[in-house]
């Protein structure tokens, strides 16, 4: 009996195993360059530079005599960068290369003569932001509490790093209830004016949909924006501006309601400006593995994970807010530099710690300034709004080139950092991103290109990279971020554990919400192929695995290709490939597509470049995919060839082996970044009702393990009084396949909160954050029966489509049953069953084992607590083979 198809997943190669043997390490790190990995590293010349930690900035520079700073062996290659008749190496001889500072690159840093400069450190070397942290002691009075003075050069920063496991910023619900005002809030108590340095902690609003006692935050079901304490006083609570403006000021159309002038999210913090929780004060130090750091007292205090002793292990503390910053001007960029086999770790970013906080449009992009809520990239759509259209600010990189030309990182680590990981901003032209790891960022990944529309980024090539258990931080990031840019590549990597979409492409295409074309820009010949991606948002919802919006193109000739792709595992609410606003000349051709939400493919929308009333112009063709959709051109919107699969084994074995990682660069799913850890807390836990003794749970999983897989996730469930009335364990396999998890013996009308913890082959984790309080209630009411079903049949099996029932009675729904006329019951159920049903999202699932030219009829029922509602029939009849 074929089963739904998600209950046979893709097994990709995982990164799980032992370390990386050396020969694939060197082929990885130098198999773009034209090294023999062999031979190990290049034989010097006499022209290169040798630097070591242990160096001395007064030496030559020489292999016996290395110097000791990257800025001083960076002088010496200034002087030599005229003279070159081979390639210059800057080797980097292993150990950390301590920066408190970027090192700063220009045009001056160029290769020569056809020759290129390459900062090489084989592996070994590490250029670290951080400063350690030592002398620790525990806290008289506070049981398990470690404490320890804040290192010299040490003023502030948002990170803390133990052995090279991230800390979690001490956080906890907000302890009072808040009513928004003006300038902030009014508390019904004046508990937080009590606390040691209130204008340390932010308030953060955690978005994604809304679920069961779940709320939606935020701005937008894609955001998690953070805005400071300026001060407390009595129950006043003043927060910092522009932030707060930032956030709940943006301009909307006085004749759309509920429309913002940017178009993008609500007008100000939805939820009457909840917020989902409270972070960085010492008086939320209660979780093994929290940290806070006292800017007054200058003192770092840490509660250790069971097993580590501060004083025995690397504590850091990120001081540095860029490692290299790099660039010259579009007359002079920065040219012919290789960065390779170098790890860049423990930067900052101390931006959102101030009163412009962190005021999240998408993607990490945010509206910053004292008008920007009333200005910013409202270009044409308001009074002095700047242009163009959409031009906020963008997250940072920790490492950063702008105006550079022919650069290339190659077999690089980017891990352990604060803001974004790798920019290619401004001007970039003929970069080359390949066989790096990208992990443990607070931010995005890899940004190329901007929004501002000038100077595009050009002929940039991502591959081959893993990008993975990010962000960390600022939760709305994507593993990869591509604005406006021409002939860019993004092929062959694999992004997998990342809290929201995997990639992002595009921009300025929202105005077709108002009727209007998408901004133009100068998009064209970009390519998304044969990147295997999978377990993507797993915190926030509305994204994609690919995800693009605005012009691509100018024609489907140059628009942009998403080709070749294995795309799957998707926990949010969203798409597979995710076409958005003014999304125009895209193709979305041989991809393999399964296990999203509500759309393999999506979605539609209106082309208002002229009056025709098309759709934009869009190509789906020969896919393998769940979805169903039948052929047709629906004006524009061409649907050709695609075929139903009911498992991965349906699609070609040579796409699916193709797309992810080419063979020389698989040693980079096993090497490991950082000790061994617990995994972090799963994120938005809430619960309903399951019967007058019973609750449901839900939340979403771990995406950060740990550096092993999850195993198991255990529910603590607490009673009014805050004492803890059971423990209900779930493997991790049972409650991705279900979505949910039942707590059963609790008392009638009796409040219950839930945390979750996540377990691996290290142990368990520190518990998540509490549900809201919800007491079991009896459930009666069947649920309502779906509507709208579809039967879309192909020759051997068809995708069944409906919508959830609006009424489901005193429970939410939990699953589905169909049943099929061949006499087969198919059981429903996984997480998208649950988000699609206060979300009025359609649902669909495959149905195999057909024979062709039958006649077929199916009913679909929902279930709750309450038991098998009512069903609705379709039916259809598969075509002859």
């Amino acid at each position: 009996m074929p089963a739904p198809l998600r209950t046979a997943p893709l097994k990709p190669v995982r990164r799980r195993a032992a370390a990386v043997c050396a020969s694939l390490v060197a082929v990885v790190a130098f198999a773009t360059t034209g090294l023999t990995p062999a031979a190990g590293a290049p034989a010097a010349a006499p022209l290169d530079v040798h630097v070591s930690p242990t160096g001395d900035d007064h030496a030559a520079g020489t292999a016996k005599h290395p110097v000791r700073t990257l800025e001083h062996a960076r002088d010496l290659v200034r002087a030599r960068v005229g003279h070159l008749t081979a390639d210059l190496t800057v080797h980097l001889a292993p150990g950390t290369y301590r920066q408190s500072k970027p090192l700063v690159l220009d045009a001056r840093d160029s290769g020569s003569n056809g020759h290129r400069v390459i900062w090489d450190g084989a592996g070994s070397a590490v250029v670290s932001g951080g400063r350690q942290v030592t002398g620790w002691h525990q806290v008289a009075g506070r049981s398990g509490l470690w404490a320890a003075p804040a290192p010299s050069g040490l003023t502030d920063t948002r990170q803390l790093y133990v052995d090279g496991v991230r800390a979690q910023r001490a956080r906890g619900r907000v302890p009072v209830e808040l009513t928004s005002t003006p300038t902030g809030y009014t508390a019904s108590a004046g508990t937080l004016a009590g606390w040691r340095n209130i204008g340390d902690a932010e308030f953060v609003y955690t978005s994604g949909e809304t679920l069961w006692n779940i709320a939606r935050d935020g701005l937008g079901q894609w955001t998690e924006p953070r805005c400071p304490i300026a001060s407390a006083s009595g129950t006043t609570i003043t927060m910092a501006q522009p932030c707060w403006d930032n956030s709940n000021k943006r301009v909307e159309f006085p004749d759309i309601p509920g429309r913002t002038v940017s178009m993008v999210g609500p007008g100000k913090l939805t939820n009457g400006g909840h917020a989902s929780y409270l972070e960085n004060a010492y008086e939320l130090l209660d979780q093994p593995g929290e940290w806070y750091f006292d800017r007054t007292a200058r003192t770092v205090y840490y509660l250790p994970r069971p097993g580590e002793d501060p004083r025995k292990a690397d504590v850091e503390a990120p001081v540095a807010q860029k490692l290299i910053d790099g660039g010259g001007t579009a007359a002079a960029p920065l040219h012919d530099v290789a960065f390779r086999g170098l790890q860049f770790s423990y930067a900052t970013w101390l931006t959102p710690s101030g009163p412009g906080g962190f005021s999240e449009i998408q993607a990490g992009y945010t509206i910053t300034g004292p008008t920007g809520w009333a200005t910013q990239g409202l270009c044409h759509f308001v009074e002095g709004g700047t242009c163009p259209f959409a031009n906020w600010t963008k997250m940072p990189g920790n490492v950063s080139l702008a105006h550079s030309r022919a650069v290339e990182f190659s077999g690089d680590v980017f891990a352990h950092l604060g803001a974004a990981g790798l920019e290619l901003g401004t001007g970039t032209e003929d970069a080359r991103v390949k066989g790096n790891i990208f992990t443990d960022i607070s931010g995005n990944g890899l940004e190329i290109g901007g929004v501002d529309g000038a100077e595009p980024a050009t002929g940039v090539q991502a591959t081959d990279n893993h990008l993975y258990a990010l962000p960390r931080e600022f939760h709305g990031g994507v593993a990869i971020l591509n604005g406006y840019t021409t002939h860019t590549t993004i092929a062959h990597n694999q992004i997998d554990h990342v809290g929201y979409s995997a990639i992002s492409l595009g921009w300025g295409g929202w105005p077709d919400k108002v009727g209007s074309p998408a901004t133009p820009n100068a998009s064209h010949d970009n390519a998304v192929r044969d990147n295997l991606i999978f377990d993507y948002m797993q915190m926030l919802d509305d994204g994609g695995g690919i995800y693009t919006q605005g012009l691509t193109g100018t024609s489907i000739a140059d628009g942009e290709k998403v080709t070749g792709n294995v795309i799957h595992g998707q926990w949010g609410l969203g798409k597979s490939v995710y076409t958005d606003n003014g999304c125009t000349y895209e193709t979305v051709q041989g991809n393999v597509l399964y296990g999203a939400s509500y759309a393999n493919v999506a979605s539609r929308h209106t082309d208002y470049r002229d009056a025709l009333g098309n759709n934009d112009p869009t190509l789906v063709k020969d896919n393998w995919w769940e979805e169903g959709t039948a052929d047709g051109d629906n004006k524009g919107l061409v649907t050709t060839g695609n075929r139903i699969i009911t498992a991965p084994s349906d699609a070609p074995a040579e796409v699916v082996a193709n797309a992810g990682l080419e063979p020389a660069y698989r040693g980079l799913l096993t090497r490991r970044i950082g000790a061994l850890s617990t995994p972090e807390a799963p994120s938005r836990v809430g619960t309903d009702t399951g019967g007058a003794t019973a609750l449901t749970v839900t939340f979403n999983p771990t995406f950060a393990d740990g550096g092993a897989p999850v195993t198991s996730y255990t529910a603590h469930v607490y009673d009014a009084a805050g004492h803890e009335a059971v423990t209900v364990p779930v493997t991790a396999a049972e409650f991705r396949a279900r979505g949910y998890l039942r707590v059963t013996g609790l008392k009638a009308a009796e409040p219950y909160t839930v945390t979750v913890s996540a377990a691996n082959a290290k142990g368990s984790g520190a518990a998540s954050l509490p549900s809201a309080a919800l007491a079991p209630s009896a459930v009666t009411t069947l649920p309502a029966a779906p509507t709208g079903a579809k039967l879309r049949a192909q020759a051997h099996a068809a995708t069944v489509v409906w919508t959830p029932p609006v009424n489901t009675g005193e429970a939410e729904v939990t699953g589905y049953v169909i049943t099929v006329s061949d006499g087969r019951t198919i059981e429903v159920t996984g997480r998208d069953t649950l988000v699609t049903q206060p979300s009025g999202k359609g649902m669909f699932r495959v149905v195999g084992g057909l024979t062709p030219g039958t006649a077929y009829k199916v009913t679909i029922a929902a279930v709750t607590a309450a038991g098998t509602g009512p069903s609705v029939t379709a039916s259809g009849t598969t075509p002859a083979a």
